[in-house]
């Protein structure tokens, strides 16, 4: 006589909760890991980083104050809070102030558009060709090395003092952080993707805007903000030498007369540009990614 097999349905009994011992172990909660994924995702929430974001700069100021009260530094070396805040008062109603920052942000934009542009084009040469990376690494890795006041000499003698020294240096100064990011990351690119793109008859600098570039957006952003901030500094440096207007010069002719104050003013007010400018950078990473990501 032929005994049926019977097969035990899985879900009869409740699943093995034992530990390696044998010794059952509680399952958690599930409030404890709401819990839990609160803990990983503090860090995320929008007012901690408001608030994390602003204790430095507040630490910052009332250490800057504690030193400027007790005289432990003479005011004609660290102005007060106070008296930087006054300065920048006295600029902004005079109106100097917002002609210095709006002739220093247009020659960054002009020199980032300008730098970046140039260095993306190098980087997909360089990136997706190999004789374009054996002809032309070589060079710009040695011409990335050079200071940027070395290159003012050589500009004011081609192109002399005027506002088209100052943006060609802000576009060499934003030109490399692009180059180097991307066609790093363009040597990097999933060569199944690639394939694919050209299955679906992608060739050429159609392949390169439908696929490789956004195959790289976290690696152009990188170098679009790393160019923001290069084109902050070759500004400085381009206004240090024959500007008559612009942060630059707001700086070098407070030093030069002694106005510590607006010294100050000046340099807070580059950081806080700065941070805005690449604020905008950082909605254009989000618009990318949310297209492309």
């Amino acid at each position: 006589m032929t005994v049926p097999l019977t097969t035990e349905r899985s879900d009869a009994l409740p699943a093995d909760k034992s530990g390696g011992d044998g010794a059952v172990l509680p399952a958690d909660p599930a409030g404890n890991v709401e819990h839990a994924d609160e803990r990983v995702h503090f860090t995320q929430r929008r007012w901690v980083k408001v608030v994390g974001g602003v204790l430095l700069p507040i630490v910052i100021l009332a250490t800057w104050q504690l030193i400027s009260a007790a005289g432990i530094v003479p005011s004609y070396k660290l102005p007060s809070p106070r008296a930087v805040f006054d300065a920048a008062s006295d600029l902004s109603q005079s109106g100097v102030l917002w002609m210095h920052i709006a002739i220093s942000t247009q020659r960054v934009l002009l020199g980032f558009l300008a730098g970046a542009a140039i260095g993306l084009v190098v980087a997909s040469i360089v990136g997706l060709s190999r004789v374009g990376s054996v002809v032309l690494s070589p060079t710009l890795s040695a011409i990335r090395a050079v200071p940027s006041l070395a290159w003012l000499p050589l500009l004011v003698l081609y192109v002399g003092i005027n506002e088209d020294q100052k943006v060609a240096l802000i576009a060499i100064g934003a030109f490399f952080p692009v180059f180097t990011t991307v066609s790093s990351a363009l040597r990097h690119v999933d060569p199944q993707l690639v394939e694919a793109g050209r299955a679906y008859g992608y060739r050429g600098t159609a392949l390169l805007r439908v696929v490789q570039l956004p195959a790289v957006v976290p690696s152009v952003i990188s170098g679009l903000r790393l160019a923001l901030a290069q084109s902050w500094l070759f500004m400085v440096a381009g206004e240090l030498l024959g500007a008559n207007f612009g942060l630059g010069y707001l700086l070098i002719d407070s030093q030069n007369n002694g106005r510590y104050d607006r010294l100050f003013v000046a340099i807070i007010v580059l950081a806080i540009f700065g941070k805005i400018t690449d604020g905008v950078v950082g909605l254009l990473e989000r618009y990318l990614l949310k297209r492309w990501g």
